[in-house]
């Protein structure tokens, strides 16, 4: 057998499963497991009679170009829409500062390929998404966490770890931060700090990539359109790249997402993606720009703001009630997720096994870390699962966290 280690990169040997995806794996393999682990929309909410009609029309034939290579930038009507979407977010946009990626994901690949050389640092929050991470590890970047409060990243330790880093001789490229129902915590970063945000990026001269996927999810009981508002839109220096999607609107599949940024980066991030990918797919353009332009995306914004805001009540009562005190989290005004800290004793990772063995799955909080933190926390995503499977669903969790405290528990009782 050969050895293909020998063959590896330095960045292959660093890249790692992503938690998510493995948890997606254990669900396959039994349609009886309640799944809390992927954030992945509702089905149901897809606009499917829509889509059919688009679509039927798209692939008439009569436009040949619906299933050729487009150009890298993006289907320029697409572009144009989007920079409508920017405007209505308070940023003002053009098609020299748009690239269409397919999937965030992709836009996250090229951020880290262009902006960052090996050991360069990132400056994340703790937690942060798991994609994030993957992409600044592929390309051998040092990550380090600042700690958030509950209107989200501190900004005195922001600025301590800035300067603790750049005293050991390290660079600081970027700050990363997702500042709307973050994945996973679900906190949001208050308006004023979002400004001093930008103002700290100026003085320390690092640039923000802002991850926004989930501005439009938030619930008409806890979060307004202001309260939303992106970095970006204050943003009158260049210091900030942003990131959003139609994944979580229209629908996951379409793989269409945008990058907005100074026009010098977005050129760098277009050679990036032509050796990616060349062009995100024309038809899945084709679907979102209709959708775009008959209306179907505004339609859906406040019918998807109730779908997911009850789905966010159901499960805050079903834990109310399962686990009382024993169990907390910051309460979600937006988003897909549920950040709950479990009783201090509870290993999330260790405890998998068991909630697989009572049916149900979550992502073990330590993913989501770049310090080892993590260990007695889980995030729980309310988006896909019925009423009553979330609440089955978190009596399996309940009876999960029952059945792992008292393991715990017995070696001390029989000392």
């Amino acid at each position: 057998m050969i050895n293909y280690d020998q063959f590896l990169s330095r960045s292959a040997e660093q890249m790692r499963g992503s938690a998510i995806r493995k948890m997606g794996t254990v669900l396959a393999q039994s349609r009886e497991i309640i799944s809390f682990a992927p954030g992945y929309p509702a089905p149901e909410t897809f606009p499917w009679e829509e889509f059919t009609e688009i679509t039927r029309e798209l692939l008439s034939g009569a436009d040949g170009t619906v299933l050729q290579y487009g150009p890298t930038r993006g289907y320029k009507p697409l572009l144009e829409a989007i920079a409508g979407i920017m405007e209505s977010r308070g940023a003002q946009s053009s098609a020299d500062q748009l690239l269409i990626t397919t999937g965030s994901q992709q836009g996250l690949d090229l951020v880290a390929r262009v902006l960052l050389d090996p050991g360069d640092v990132v400056l994340v929050e703790l937690p942060t998404y798991t994609g994030a991470i993957t992409a600044f590890r592929n390309v051998q970047a040092a990550m380090v966490g600042v700690r958030q409060e509950g209107d989200g990243i501190d900004l005195d330790a922001l600025d301590e770890t800035f300067t603790r880093v750049t005293s050991e001789g390290r660079r600081v490229r970027i700050l990363y931060v997702v500042p709307n129902f973050q994945n996973p915590t679900g906190l949001v970063i208050g308006l004023e700090k979002r400004r001093r945000l930008l103002e700290w990026a100026e003085r320390r001269n690092v640039l923000i990539v802002e991850d926004d996927p989930y501005r439009e999810l938030y619930f008409e009981d806890a979060a307004s359109e202001a309260d939303v508002r992106p970095i970006r839109a204050d943003d009158d220096r260049g210091r900030v790249v942003y990131l959003s999607s139609f994944s979580k609107t229209l629908a996951p599949g379409y793989r269409v997402a945008w990058i907005d940024a100074p026009a010098a980066l977005t050129t760098k991030f277009e050679l990036a993606k032509q050796a990616e990918d060349l062009c995100t797919g024309a038809l899945d353009q084709r679907v979102v720009y209709e959708s775009c332009r008959r209306g179907v995306l505004a339609r859906q914004l406040p019918k998807l703001r109730r779908y997911y805001q009850e789905k966010r009540d159901v499960m805050v009562e079903a834990l109310s009630g399962a686990f009382g005190d024993s169990v907390t989290w910051p309460s979600p005004r937006g988003g897909f997720f549920l950040w709950a800290t479990l009783p201090d004793a509870v290993d999330s990772d260790a405890m998998i096994a068991r909630a697989v063995e009572n049916g149900v799955i979550y992502v073990a909080g330590d993913a989501f870390f770049v310090n080892g933190a993590g260990r007695n926390v889980i995030r729980l995503s309310f988006s896909s699962a019925s009423h009553d499977k979330i609440r089955e669903g978190v009596s399996r969790l309940s009876k999960t966290v029952r059945d792992e405290m008292a393991a715990i528990e017995a070696p001390a009782a029989r000392q």
